[in-house]
């Protein structure tokens, strides 16, 4: 039978969702500033609810929330979560509106259910359970930090948990996101990779211009733009800054073993992105998951110049703009490769190509052998009554390194999504029987981490 903890998590779901569908109701997309200050002071509450001391501390972008409770063990735990959410768009591929929370089909859809207010709720629900099953209190010390600019490369979160690593110091952290892949099995991710965002634009007439008045004889910013661009990566994939590879630090031979032991995914991306090739050649095995997590990449993210609309336009562009991103690997440096991309434009003759840095992120590592990663999959193995995926380092970025520099934690996952969430796309879903195991999962983890 579910142990006090478990059937009080079970019981109080409909509770749970009701709070979540609020918090998901409010929307708070952090790249457009929409309904961040109303979130900030909601979660703040949220938290308060729970006995938490809180302080909503501003930043030079959106607030951050920090929030501390006492309990019986002079150990603490730290929960890192973030409360912006993507934008919704394209409205129009939503089944149900993003900002209003509908259940359906044992799901409760919304944007930010998944990424990353479920997950928020989650650790509440844990704590209220753990609480029931100990006379109100806590076995332990939970510390909270949840930002608002993790949808937008976290740029003030790194210089805050430095400035605040006394206040924000733990023994461990549960990072902001998990819970199972396209085989149903526990995912635990021991890294993640670095970032480097940046926005390209050039400027090349004041304004636009009739394309047979000045196609012949006037500079086309798309042109240049496009020109530029193609400096940057050949057709085999290889990206040509120069020293851009030089900082690299080689997968070792346990980490390739992880990676072997992980489930092909591959014909789940075909069948989820239409996927009809990999790229390089590469074909399922431990080749393509070492390509995924441990190269580095340059991905054009966005592209803008000239006409846009139905028809057409005889226009010749005054300025183009692109979004690029490098998801990076141990040990490179985002501000190192803004020096280097800089140095290459001017050298390939494009000076007048404007590099904005919109921010970056360092890769991290934790342990795969430290005590601490021990017990979280422990607790996964009960939970889920099956194996934890052991992932050396994920595709994705966040502010991990911030917390490995600063605080010196090792970091663990818990969580409530699924590898059809839809976390960033349209119709963003959770499953309400994952959210009751991560739930467990959080609150067994906290239990454990008291007693060791």
């Amino acid at each position: 039978m579910s142990n006090p903890v478990d059937q009080y998590i079970e019981s109080r779901l409909d509770d749970s969702i009701a709070e979540l569908s609020r918090l998901c109701a409010q929307p708070s997309v952090s790249a457009q500033g929409l309904g961040v200050k109303e979130c900030v002071e909601l979660v703040a509450q949220m938290v308060r609810a729970r006995g938490f001391t809180a302080q909503v501390h501003p930043t030079r972008g959106h607030p951050i929330v920090t929030a501390e409770a006492k309990g019986k063990k002079n150990k603490t735990l730290l929960f890192y979560n973030h409360y912006d959410v993507q934008p919704p768009e394209p409205l129009e591929l939503w089944n149900s509106p993003p900002f209003t929370p509908t259940l359906r089909d044992g799901k409760l859809f919304a944007r930010g259910v998944s990424d990353d207010k479920g997950h928020i709720q989650s650790r509440l629900s844990a704590i209220d359970a753990v609480r029931a099953a100990n006379n109100g209190e806590l076995p332990c010390h939970i510390k909270f930090v949840i930002e608002g600019e993790e949808e937008i490369s976290s740029v003030n979160l790194p210089p805050f948990v430095e400035q605040h690593a006394r206040e924000l110091a733990a023994d461990a952290c549960i990072w902001e996101s998990g819970g199972v892949n396209f085989q149903e099995q526990p995912t635990l991710m021991l890294g993640m990779r670095g970032i480097c965002y940046v926005e390209l634009s050039v400027e090349c007439l004041t304004q636009d211009v009739h394309s047979g008045q000045g196609g012949s004889i006037f500079p086309n910013a798309a042109w240049r733009l496009t020109w530029a661009l193609a400096t940057l990566k050949d057709k085999n994939e290889r990206v040509l800054i120069p020293g851009f590879y030089d900082a690299i630090k080689s997968p070792t031979a346990r980490d390739l073993d992880m990676l072997a032991k992980l489930p092909d995914s591959s014909a789940d991306w075909t069948r989820m992105y239409g996927v009809k090739e990999f790229l390089k050649g590469l074909k399922p095995g431990v080749e393509l998951k070492r390509e995924q997590v441990f190269v580095p990449t340059c991905t054009i993210c966005g592209l803008n110049a000239g006409y846009q609309g139905k028809g057409s336009k005889t226009v010749l562009p005054a300025r183009a703009s692109a979004k690029i991103d490098f998801r990076l690997v141990p040990d490179q440096d985002p501000e190192d490769i803004v020096a280097k991309l800089r140095a290459h434009l001017d050298a390939q003759g494009f000076s007048d190509v404007r590099v904005d840095f919109l921010g970056g992120e360092k890769p991290g590592r934790t342990d795969p052998d430290h005590p601490f990663i021990k017990l979280v999959a422990d607790c996964m193995r009960e939970i889920y009554n099956a194996e934890p995926q052991l992932s050396p380092i994920v595709g994705g970025s966040g502010p991990y390194h911030a917390f490995l520099y600063y605080l010196h934690v090792p970091i663990g996952i818990s969580g409530v999504g699924h590898a059809g969430s839809g976390a960033h796309a349209p119709n963003e879903n959770m499953r309400l029987d994952l959210f009751v195991k991560g739930t467990q999962h959080t609150a067994r983890v906290i239990q454990r981490f008291a007693e060791r």
